[in-house]
């Protein structure tokens, strides 16, 4: 991220990060090396988690290559249906 700084913070559980209005972390629970986070945000923002958030990046970026053949296929198809008909 260009521009982005790292802040780095020490919380207990119970206590919450947040971020801009409308998003908050808290930490839930700390297990050894693990810690429970739950956060709070707006329902049309997207939350996930770092490996998740970079496994969707990939599959959007390979949808978006497209091989002349299937780009073939997809005309012949729309040619092969007549205008007004119903396909079922």
């Amino acid at each position: 991220m260009r521009g982005a700084t790292l802040l780095i913070l020490t919380r207990k559980i119970g206590e919450t990060v947040t971020i801009g209005d409308e998003i908050k972390v808290q930490v839930v629970d700390v297990k050894g090396r693990q810690v429970r986070l739950g956060i709070t945000a707006p329902a049309e923002w997207a939350v996930h988690r770092e490996e998740i958030f970079i496994k969707i990046q990939e599959q959007n970026l390979q949808s978006l290559r497209t091989d002349a053949s299937d780009l073939q296929s997809a005309a012949q198809l729309l040619d092969s249906v007549k205008p007004g008909a119903r396909r079922e």
